[in-house]
Formats: structure tokens, C-alpha cells, sequence
């Protein structure tokens, strides 16, 4: 019994957050959006790599914030879009982004249990349930395993991508990107430095939330309009720089 509740309230957080990835908005970026480069605490503005123009969108005509990029299947740009997501049809961004990674979270504990409890009937079974299992119950078996393994294996290196990514501060997007940047950066002498790096602390709970009982579940009270983040500069007053 206890077995069958814990699964139970963990398929069910797993469906339940899944669903609210599906239907939250990512973010939207407002149509009075304008980037205010002369704000003394605004010292980090990304520009264009060609030209070093403020970043514009030509298809929504807007400004984009920072960490903002456009999705062509979405068709609008998505605050600090990390990628669109086709088994939910809606893109991973700003608003979304804990609810996803507590949805994956949730489905790779899901997928462990169900080893270990499928391990656990095919050892302790009893007698009669061997005789049983040597019909239709091996099938169930064989396929639930062949299905659970890989799923497993997928979903935790997802899930382990993601978390290493949170404590970088970085999204797919701006990883891709920050590879590209390294090579540049080498090729010319310098070292590149992620500008939203604050440290893996900060990072963590600039996602998931200060406060650590509320890691678990999808509650973003936490983050803000999206249209400006914390960088590794802003404890240094007066230093311009830009991306």
C-alpha cells in the first residue's frame, strides 16, 4: 500500500506539472519594451554581432530583452527561451522553466520506482506468482523493462543536462552560444565569461526559488517580469561591457 501511494502521488505531481508546462505562457515580451541603456544599473546590454546594434526583432518588431530569442514554430519571441519543446508543443522559457524541470524531475523518479518495484515483484514473488508469470505476467515484465530502461537512462541525462545548466545559469541556447564565444575568445587571447554566472548558489534559486521546501513544486512567485537578470557585473558600478 505504501508503495502504491508514494507512486501514485509521484505520477501524479509528474502528469499534474506537465500539464501546467503545456498551458503556461514561457513569456511574452510587452510591445512597450524598450531597452533603457542609459540606466546606471542597466551596465550589460546585448547587441547585435553584426553591426553591435541593439537587439531587434524584425518579425515582431519589438525590442528584444535580454536573454529574449524568437521562435520560429511559436512564431513570437520567448523571454530567456532555453528551447521549443515538441512533446509539449509550447517553447520552455522564462515563465515555464522550473515547471518543466520539476516535470522532468518527477518523471525520472517515476521511472526509477517503477525498477525498483518491477525488480521487486520478479524476485519476491511467491510461488503461485512464478506459476503465473510464465505466461502473460513474463511478457508484462520483459516489455515494462525494455520500455523503463531506456526511458530511464534518457530522462536522467536530461535531467542531469538541465540541473548542470541551472547551476551554470545558462539556457540550451546560451550554451550553444557560449561554445561559439569560447572559440572566439581563445582564438583572440581571452577568456569568455558568462555574464549571467552569479554563482552556483544564486543561480540555483534564481530558477527554483529561495526558499528550498518549494523546490518540489511548480510555485514561481519568485521570478520577475523577465525582461532584466542579475549579472556577474552588476557588484561592479560604473563598468560597461556588453555581450
Amino acid at each position: 500500500m505504501l508503495n502504491a501511494v508514494f507512486f501514485t502521488v509521484v505520477a501524479v505531481m509528474c502528469i499534474y506539472n506537465y500539464a501546467l508546462a503545456i498551458y503556461t505562457d514561457p513569456g511574452q515580451v510587452p510591445s512597450s519594451f524598450v531597452p533603457d541603456v542609459e540606466h546606471p544599473d542597466h551596465i550589460v546590454h546585448e547587441i547585435k554581432r553584426k553591426g553591435g546594434d541593439l537587439r531587434y526583432c524584425q518579425k515582431c518588431s519589438l525590442y528584444k530583452p535580454p536573454r529574449t530569442h524568437h521562435c520560429r514554430i511559436c512564431n513570437r519571441c520567448v523571454l530567456r527561451m532555453d528551447h521549443h519543446c515538441v512533446w509539449m508543443n509550447n517553447c520552455v522559457g522564462h515563465a515555464n522553466y522550473k515547471i518543466f524541470f520539476i516535470f522532468v524531475m518527477y518523471a525520472v523518479v517515476a521511472c526509477i520506482y517503477s525498477l525498483v518495484l518491477l525488480a521487486g515483484s520478479i524476485t519476491v514473488d511467491s510461488s503461485k506468482d512464478d506459476l503465473q508469470s510464465e505466461g502473460s505476467y513474463r511478457v508484462v515484465y520483459i516489455i515494462s523493462g525494455l520500455t523503463l530502461v531506456p526511458l530511464s537512462l534518457a530522462l536522467g541525462f536530461f535531467l542531469g543536462w538541465h540541473f548542470y545548466l541551472i547551476l551554470q545559469n545558462k539556457t540550451t541556447i546560451e550554451y550553444q552560444e557560449g561554445v561559439r564565444a569560447m572559440c572566439v575568445a581563445e582564438k583572440g587571447g581571452y577568456v569568455y565569461s558568462h555574464p549571467y554566472d552569479i554563482g552556483a548558489y544564486e543561480n540555483l534559486i534564481s530558477v527554483l526559488g529561495p526558499n528550498v521546501l518549494c523546490w518540489p513544486f511548480p510555485s514561481t512567485k519568485h521570478i520577475d517580469s523577465g525582461l532584466r537578470f542579475r549579472t556577474s557585473f552588476d557588484s561592479i558600478p560604473g563598468t560597461p561591457a556588453s555581450k
